[in-house]
């Protein structure tokens, strides 16, 4: 299943065509993904049972993030091996959690407005989560993911690393629009593997990431697993699994961001965003 935010409402996408969830569903379910995530079993049912309805063709443009509103986002750093060797660092015997705060969020295409700074990106694979979670185990993580959507992990690598001490991680990667996700959400049973996809991105048509999920250290099980034994996950919470290496900040010479450049990111059987890089000053 392929759920996708058309003008702010919950559809879902066959065939390159948008059903409108609550005009289909003829008001049993609303054109909201909050409540969809809130009532995630009854909703599969329902989306299961939906026959061939036929929908409508739609613009991309109108696509926005597909998530409802998440009570709590996490963000997973140095989790590809790719990753921790480019940085010389240790691979972790725990995952190292920080958080981006909802307003970073926007959809998968458009503007975003870069802050005075290093600019960085970061592809990422991003989990919701679909039903409460607690003390999971890794074998039954799965059985608790709504879906895989793409995401950036935007950073601005100067606030993150300001002195005293390198601790503004969250901070950092929670300007507006650090958070772009999307084209769609799509269920865990959609592929063959969900723990091995492609996984890339390019600045102005030149690749600078290219990985594959199997080369997460934590998993998302595990992810779900970890986190679950230690607070409650809610339906709708957001998952930030880690960026494979190529980020420009581990570049010699270093790389970021620069306006009227174009961000594409993509994920094997979800889709590819698209962003242009917009100074400051540029915004009307």
């Amino acid at each position: 299943m392929r759920l996708i935010n058309l003008g702010g409402r919950l559809a879902l996408e066959r065939g390159g065509r948008a059903i409108d969830v609550e005009r289909a569903s003829a008001g049993a379910f609303s054109g909201s993904f909050q409540e969809a995530f809130e009532r995630w079993d009854d909703f599969r049912r329902w989306a299961g049972d939906l026959g061939d309805t036929g929908g409508e063709t739609f613009d991309a443009s109108d696509l926005g993030a597909p998530v409802g509103t998440p009570r709590q986002i996490f963000a997973i750093g140095l989790n590809y091996r790719s990753h921790a060797a480019e940085t010389g660092l240790d691979i972790p015997d725990t995952p190292m959690v920080f958080t981006k705060f909802a307003s970073s969020i926007t959809g998968p295409y458009g503007d975003i407005v870069m802050p005075p700074g290093s600019v960085d990106w970061e592809a990422e694979l991003v989990a919701v989560v679909g039903r409460r979670a607690e003390n999971v185990s890794t074998a039954r993580g799965w059985d608790y993911v709504a879906g895989l959507t793409v995401g950036q992990d935007l950073s601005e690598r100067d606030l993150q690393v300001k002195p005293p001490a390198p601790q503004q991680f969250s901070l950092a990667k929670s300007y507006p629009g650090f958070a772009p996700l999307g084209p769609a959400l799509v269920t865990p049973d959609e592929f063959t593997d969900p723990d091995d996809l492609e996984i890339g991105c390019s600045i102005s048509g030149q690749q600078v990431q290219h990985a594959r999920t199997e080369d997460l250290i934590f998993s998302v099980p595990e992810l779900i697993s970890y986190l679950s034994g230690i607070l409650p996950l809610f339906p709708g919470d957001l998952i930030f699994t880690g960026t494979p290496a190529g980020v420009g900040f581990a570049l010699s010479p270093q790389r970021y961001l620069q306006a009227n450049e174009e961000l594409t990111t993509f994920i094997e059987g979800i889709g590819t965003m698209r962003h242009r890089m917009v100074g400051r000053q540029e915004q009307q």
